[in-house]
């Protein structure tokens, strides 16, 4: 896997696509503003360990307006933009990420009134991100609140526990029966990587969510990092199995689950792709109109990348794209294809 992601710009079509569908909005404050700050400090996790986020603190003369600015984006995110609740809300901390591709800031928006906080981040926006967030957004179980305006990002925070967190110390006291909903969670999760070509889901880039069902405690594995959709050529970085940091899950997955049950789990979830791509197809083909003819890799991985899905499917219009969005296009429609060929339930 590439050590750097080179960000690529978001392209009028894009940004026409994202007005259209009430993504692209006027913010009151950009990333570039935020990167004012005039000192920081380190912050560390409960067990003393660096985390890699700073604490970060303005001069007085900003401060006060960058945290005005920042509780209007909090409306905006989650409400009508109005200013009426702004007088109950607080800035609580504006923390930066010194890891990674897009070094986002995290913002801790509090109500003085009953003390209920959320996270909201602030980044670069880059068009790989913004095609993972919408395909997530239309291809996942999951929704995704996001804004972009300029060269900025704002997203909602996805709550659960880090995948790496989980991992470490977690899954050693789960169930033998939570542990088998696990590596079924597992390996639909691997495969929805794969159609959609998500790739680096390393432990630390999905979270664990935990939702309590009758007698048990359901789980589903979500994605928080879009930066890698569809710019590797190699095929194994969007199957989370091929990831070292993924070994404890996949060595549990294939000791807990015969071949059959994880090949029945792969077929349910690529029949859930295919029902929501057809669902969302309107809005799903106005996106790959986008991103067929956006540059969001290198000549080199595409060839790469479409040898090998060629070689796995034997379906030539890998053979024949020219580019990511027309690679991921292909891998939705032999999805949607298979589908329909397969189910004979479809009324046609």
């Amino acid at each position: 896997m590439s050590k750097k992601k080179p960000a690529y710009k978001i392209s009028e079509q894009l940004s026409q696509y994202l007005t259209r569908q009430g993504r692209n909005i006027k913010i009151p404050i950009y990333y570039d503003d935020l990167l004012r700050f005039q000192g920081s400090i380190s912050i560390f996790d409960k067990f003393g360990n660096d985390t890699l986020w700073i604490s970060v603190y303005y001069s007085e003369s900003e401060r006060d307006e960058i945290e005005l600015s920042l509780k209007k984006m909090y409306t905006i995110l989650h409400a009508d933009g109005s200013d009426m609740v702004l007088p109950y809300l607080n800035i609580d901390s504006i923390d930066y990420c010194t890891f990674g591709n897009t070094k986002p800031f995290r913002v801790k928006v509090r109500n003085i009134l009953n003390d209920n906080y959320i996270f909201l981040y602030i980044k670069k926006a880059d068009a790989s991100r913004i095609y993972g967030l919408e395909l997530e957004h239309l291809l996942s179980p999951n929704h995704i609140n996001f804004l972009v305006h300029g060269n900025t990002l704002i997203e909602e925070h996805i709550s659960g526990i880090p995948g790496d967190d989980f991992i470490a110390n977690n899954l050693d006291s789960c169930s033998e029966q939570a542990k088998r909903e696990i590596a079924k969670e597992f390996v639909k999760f691997n495969e929805r990587c794969f159609v959609r070509l998500l790739g680096d889901m390393r432990s630390y880039n999905y979270v664990m969510v935990l939702t309590h069902d009758f007698d048990r405690i359901q789980y589903r594995i979500r994605a928080i990092d879009f930066d890698q959709q569809s710019y590797e050529g190699n095929a194994k970085v969007y199957k989370p199995q091929f990831l070292k940091e993924n070994n404890k899950l996949v060595e549990m997955t294939l000791k807990l689950l015969q071949e059959e049950s994880i090949e029945q789990y792969k077929r349910e979830e690529r029949s859930l792709l295919a029902k929501r791509a057809a669902s969302e197809n309107d809005r799903l083909m106005e996106l790959m109109d986008c991103m067929t003819v956006d540059e969001l890799s290198s000549k080199a991985k595409i060839k790469e990348l479409k040898k090998q899905l060629f070689t796995l499917t034997g379906d030539v219009n890998f053979k024949k794209a020219s580019n990511m969005g027309e690679i991921l296009k292909s891998a939705l429609d032999f999805i949607v294809r298979n589908y329909k060929n397969e189910n004979p339930y479809i009324i046609k």
